[in-house]
């Protein structure tokens, strides 16, 4: 074990190595997912099906969170804690399976314009309802599962698909339709880690 000048200077390096990192991955972000994100979102708005904008926001919202490396480092730490008794496959799927439905939801709320406060007030009655038959393990990982998906991947792509599919709306504001998007978002890992807990046990 090194001095407490070393590890001092080591702490040091290691937290302007972390801010460099985390500048750069949020540049790329900025010059790359955001536009792409507002792009995809404006010119699924602008074809008119339904069926398709469920299919596309569902795909890129899942494939987003199983990707995010905040998500996967969670499912690797709760699989080591719980000595393989969750599985970290059916974790991760729960999540993003979670995540994708409640970006569609996130989607057409914008599209046919209903109120956000609707849709939280029935999300949270259903969680609250749902938690009496949850396992207590999996009920403490839900809500960290809520969390983790508003990591620096998940959230500029959910913002960027919102923003994107309002500005092509006409009488419609990107900054009112964009309130909310991620904590709705959020609703659904929780109630995809529940149902899991729910099923498994």
């Amino acid at each position: 074990m090194g001095s407490p000048l070393e590890s001092v200077a080591t702490f040091a390096i290691s937290a302007v190595m972390v801010g460099m990192g985390f500048t750069l991955f949020l540049m790329g972000v900025k010059i790359g997912m955001l536009p792409m994100g507002e792009g995809i979102g404006s010119e699924l708005s602008s074809r008119g099906s339904i069926l398709f904008i469920v299919v596309v926001i569902f795909s890129i919202s899942f494939l987003v969170v199983v990707a995010d490396p905040v998500v996967r480092a969670m499912t690797i730490v709760i699989n080591d804690v719980s000595s393989d008794s969750i599985s970290r496959s059916a974790l991760l799927f729960a999540m993003a399976l979670g995540a994708g439905i409640f970006m569609v939801l996130s989607m057409l709320r914008i599209i046919y314009n209903v109120p956000i406060k609707y849709l939280y007030a029935g999300s949270y009655l259903l969680v609250i309802l749902l938690s009496f038959f949850t396992p207590a393990e999996y009920l403490s990982i839900s809500f960290d599962a809520g969390g983790m998906t508003t990591g620096p991947m998940t959230v500029p792509v959910i913002l960027a698909l919102g923003i994107g599919a309002s500005t092509v709306m006409a009488g419609r504001s990107p900054l009112a339709d964009g309130f909310g998007l991620i904590g709705f978002a959020t609703i659904g890992p929780i109630l995809g880690v529940m149902l899991l807990g729910v099923l498994l046990h």
